[in-house]
């Protein structure tokens, strides 16, 4: 009987065995998980794909991801947010870039990816379209639902590209990159937030003023208002041009109000826009002996420099966004006009609210740059700014103080608008490079010994990584 038993044993043992075997053989024979970098993104819930577009040493990913309309309560509708991968290797550190604005679907690189040699995520922000909620509940378009959509993307994506990451941005992305970091500082390793305006306190713009009074050359700033001044002089004539020029082309101005008001906000724009687009050798090109000089150079000058299509229903309807947050939360520059007589100006800048539909409410909110400008004084940690010499924008800018650690203000003299790293002079640039590496976790043992020695690790490519100024609207209170 106990041989029995123990056969009887044995043999389901045995089975046992042969059982567990039989299922180890069928998941070894099982497919396995794809390893190609687009089946990988695409098995990312959430994520579904657009196009992907070619591009030699990288994959080029334009995507939807489904995001909360609101974050505070997700289950209160979703819409499509666009972002586009640059694919270098899961290996290679991450950089997150937002311009803030809509995003482009042609593959580019910016500065920090070529200087880390990585990845790159683009995220167009909320509500330019196409990412924009249907219906749009304006009231969520602020910064920290803006951060939250980062936030999620990133936690998406951070088990597939597994290294490090740095946020960057310029001018309005470089302030979205500092509010991201501000609301979800263990996110990113590091941040480079290039020309990022930091309006703490909307009425007082003063720091402007000062900086229109110094720019330049005496004899480029007296040209430049020479030419702005002559367009006011004549502005009956240059209207009927303007008008001419609105019908000929579809436009209207319903939003701003008046054809009157939309010419004077691009005059007012002209010396600003010089300053943040052009160079001092660029002087060249502006008129001289502004009171003399044609209606056809006037008008030109403006235009090329302003654009008279800027404040029209078509001009502003891509910038809705921009102007909404402009006047409930990020502010607007103010800027006076010594040079031109009080009775050639009936508006002077004008309000964001000027250049929102009517049927959007906005309401400011003053504590919201406060806020940041705190957080960055004390708490900011890794972040790299840097402003240009000649950009106005750099007027009012964020400046980390004693509580801060590892972060660093630079100015790169002569430039604009495109400042970057590389245009640093070259301690500071060797500096900030080495810090970007250091960052990304991708410094060499030579350059954590000696930052004179840093370099960007990916060689220049004229396609990806040409240096677009990110040019914007004008701001106005």
């Amino acid at each position: 009987m106990r041989k029995a038993l123990r056969w009887l044993l044995a043999l389901t043992v045995l089975i046992g065995t042969l059982g567990t075997a039989g299922t180890a053989g069928a998941a070894t024979t099982a497919p396995p998980a794809s390893t190609d970098i687009k089946d990988r993104l695409l098995a990312i819930p959430g994520i579904s794909l657009v196009e992907e577009k070619p591009y030699t040493g990288y994959r080029y990913f334009v995507l939807n991801f489904t995001q909360p309309v609101d974050h505070r309560h997700p289950d209160r509708g979703t819409f499509q947010q666009r972002i586009t991968v640059l694919h270098k290797d899961v290996s290679r550190p991450t950089v997150f870039y937002t311009g803030g604005y809509n995003v482009s679907t042609t593959p580019s690189r910016r500065e920090p990816t070529q200087i880390v040699d990585g990845n790159q995520v683009s995220l167009e922000y909320r509500f330019f379209t196409p990412s924009r909620p249907a219906p749009a509940d304006w009231s969520k378009l602020d910064i920290w639902q803006a951060a939250s959509d980062q936030h999620r993307v990133f936690e998406a994506l951070k088990p597939l590209y597994s290294g490090n990451w740095l946020a960057t941005g310029g001018s309005k992305g470089g302030m979205t990159a500092t509010y991201y970091e501000r609301f979800y500082p263990r996110d990113m390793d590091g941040v480079v937030a290039y020309v990022a305006p930091n309006d703490v306190v909307n009425n007082e713009d003063s720091a402007y003023d000062r900086f229109f009074e110094r720019v330049g050359t005496k004899e480029c700033r007296d040209k430049l208002n020479a030419v702005q001044r002559e367009a006011l002089v004549r502005r009956k004539p240059l209207e009927q041009r303007y008008a001419q020029y609105a019908a000929d082309n579809g436009y209207t101005f319903t939003t701003i109000g008046s054809l009157d008001k939309a010419y004077e906000a691009v005059v007012l724009d002209y010396v600003w826009g010089f300053w943040q687009y052009s160079g001092l050798a660029d002087c060249d090109s502006v008129p001289s002996g502004a009171a003399t000089a044609t209606d056809d150079a006037i008008w030109d000058s403006v235009d090329t420099i302003s654009g008279f299509s800027a404040y029209t229903d078509q001009g502003l309807e891509q910038y809705t966004p921009y102007y909404y947050q402009a006047g409930t939360q990020l502010g607007a520059p103010t800027i006076h006009f010594p040079h031109v007589e009080r009775k050639l100006i009936r508006y002077g800048y004008q309000p964001p609210r000027n250049f929102v539909p009517r049927s959007i409410p906005m309401r400011f909110q003053p504590g919201a740059m406060r806020d940041v400008d705190n957080w960055v004084r004390h708490d900011a940690r890794h972040m790299l700014f840097v402003y240009g010499q000649n950009d106005p924008w750099g007027s009012e800018r964020f400046r980390p103080g004693a509580g801060a650690r590892d972060s660093y203000v630079f100015t790169a003299p002569g430039m604009n608008h495109g400042a970057n790293v590389a245009g640093l002079v070259a301690d500071e640039r060797a500096f900030a490079t080495a810090r970007i590496l250091q960052w990304a976790g991708v410094a060499s043992p030579a350059v954590q010994a000696d930052p004179s020695a840093a370099k960007p690790l990916a060689r220049f490519d004229g396609r990806l990584d040409v240096r677009d100024v990110e040019r914007e609207p004008a701001l106005r209170p």
